[in-house]
């Protein structure tokens, strides 16, 4: 197995402590008046989502996490698991509403995602960064209140419910920012 010593330490290695994969997301190289150099990092439980915090001496190593990630299509979802496939073997994999979170939202039928496996068992996806969905429900746009930014709850077809401008209609296809939820733009078919 791998190991990662301190030159190689920086924000996104994933490392193995304690049999649980991390990933390093803020790692801070102190060098003290006196003595060795040190290494501050903040670390990420990829199961758990626990954060911690570790100080390393230069010199120190960590073992790597056996994590991949892939390219799998979102097929469908049953009560409170999702089935995805990968591209490339066909093979599937469940994950449950804990692991995908809020990220159901966003989820139509034949999406690509990226899924995070550990010891080949998924433990997180992440949609796309932009994705069109389609506003099955919302209230009539009010007229005259387009000089403001107004704004109203439209339900979509995966469920959810974003905010979106006064002007946006039931069948409207709309592109939502999956990283804030945001409304970016209406998009014509």
């Amino acid at each position: 197995m791998a190991n990662y010593s301190t030159s190689d330490f920086r924000k996104g290695l994933k490392v193995q402590l304690d049999g649980d994969p991390y990933i390093m997301f803020e790692c801070n190289f102190v060098k003290p008046g006196k003595g060795q150099a040190l290494y501050k990092c903040k670390l990420r439980n990829l199961l758990r989502g626990t954060v911690l915090d570790r100080t390393y001496k230069s010199g120190d190593s960590l073992e790597a996490a056996e994590i991949e990630e892939i390219q799998a299509q979102f097929l469908y979802r049953q009560q409170n698991q999702f089935v995805f496939m990968e591209n490339e073997t066909y093979e599937q994999y469940e994950l449950s509403a804990e692991q995908v979170d809020d990220a159901w939202k966003y989820l139509r039928e034949g999406m690509s995602c990226d899924i995070v496996l550990y010891n080949n068992h998924p433990i997180s996806m992440t949609p796309p960064n932009h994705v069109v969905l389609r506003v099955e429900y919302c209230e009539p746009g009010a007229k005259g209140n387009t000089a403001t930014n107004v704004s109203k709850p439209c339900k979509v077809d995966t469920g959810a419910e974003f905010p979106c401008p006064a002007f946006v209609n039931i069948g409207d296809l709309v592109r939502i920012d999956t990283r804030t939820g945001a409304y970016i733009e209406r998009v014509k078919e």
